[in-house]
């Protein structure tokens, strides 16, 4: 029985696999050029650096692995952050990390905008004093669960309500940011793959170390701490990974929600809560779900190209509804 089930969760994990990669062909196929399969492999196969390939290899492709690497960061964000709060409406922006990230780099953009190279380390900062915050009013006597989501709550409306005003102040210059706010991989290069992936590869690799932690936390805090596990420890480990790889990506592409909400569900209804599972197949889901909501994203309104954040929010709400509607979420 044991072997059936483990057979019946890597045959997912596997089917998983296929279909990122057909999703991935998928998106290399359509945009505002659209090539045909044998095109590309024409295309990549060829010496000659034309306009096509350009479009191909320094475009497209750069935008396609930023997506796959969003989405796997966000969903595995998600995940861990639903183990610390025993909450499986939890997500990265939960933390202040979202809200934190916005308003740093809003306040780089309107504010300063001849530094504007610094606006990826000031969302990276910015996410990571917010969820500092969020855990520092969130201590008293060890760390609640409850108590992290209702201060979550209120340092989200105090963060979100600054940037409201700096967009209210400075409404002149808010056309130029409103991509970053509404989460959009546009325009990215193969120096931010680069450097998103070094990031990346050091955040799932520690995520991948708090799977034991993150299964001990399922069990509740009276049943962890009867096996003599300090809570407190692990919540606040876990969630330094989580957040690390939310502000990571936040910093990179700007706010893109509901993805570590909607996958870390998905996962669980289809292959369990064990994050043994679970998580490597968070991995493959939030990629091929972000990378979908790009390719969407940029072809529904072609030729303008409408930001991946809201595409994901259009999905990503009616998808929240339904967990509350269900009950047992």
């Amino acid at each position: 029985m044991l072997k059936s089930l483990k057979r019946n969760k890597y045959a997912y994990i596997a089917l998983s696999v296929f279909v990122l990669m057909f999703i991935i062909l998928l998106s290399i196929r359509m945009g505002s050029v659209e090539f045909s399969y044998s095109k590309i492999f024409s295309i990549l196969f060829s010496s000659e650096m034309n306009s096509s390939k350009n479009v191909l290899l320094n475009i497209r492709l750069p935008r396609i692995v930023i997506a796959a690497i969003v989405g796997a960061n966000l969903s595995v964000s998600g995940a861990l952050l639903q183990a610390v709060m025993q909450n499986p409406l939890a997500d990265p922006g939960l933390t202040g990390v979202s809200a934190g990230s916005s308003l740093a780099a809003i306040i780089i953009m309107l504010l300063f905008p001849q530094y504007s190279y610094l606006v990826p380390m000031a969302a990276f900062l910015g996410g990571a004093v917010a969820c500092a915050l969020v855990y520092s009013l969130a201590w008293k006597n060890g760390i609640k669960p409850v108590r992290i989501i209702l201060a979550g709550v209120a340092v989200n409306a105090i963060l979100g309500g600054g940037t409201s005003l700096l967009s209210i102040l400075y409404s002149d210059r808010i056309q130029g940011v409103l991509l970053w706010v509404n989460g959009s991989i546009s325009g990215k290069t193969w120096s931010d793959v680069k450097v998103l992936s070094i990031y990346s590869a050091i955040g799932i690799t520690m995520a991948m170390f708090c799977i034991r932690k993150a299964n001990i936390l399922q069990l509740g805090d009276e049943m962890s701490s009867n096996l003599g596990v300090d809570t407190n420890k692990y919540r606040v480990l876990i969630s330094l990974v989580a957040v690390f790889l939310a502000a990571v990506s936040t910093a990179l592409v700007g706010v893109v929600g509901f993805v570590g909400l909607i996958v870390p569900h998905i996962a669980r209804l289809l292959i369990g809560s064990d994050y043994k599972y679970s998580l490597p197949f968070s991995v493959i889901l939030g990629s091929g779900l972000l990378l979908l909501g790009d390719t969407f994203a940029r072809t529904v309104a072609s030729p303008i190209e409408l930001p991946v954040g809201v595409i994901m929010a259009v999905v990503g709400g009616p998808f929240f509804l339904y967990l509350l509607r269900r009950g047992n979420a």
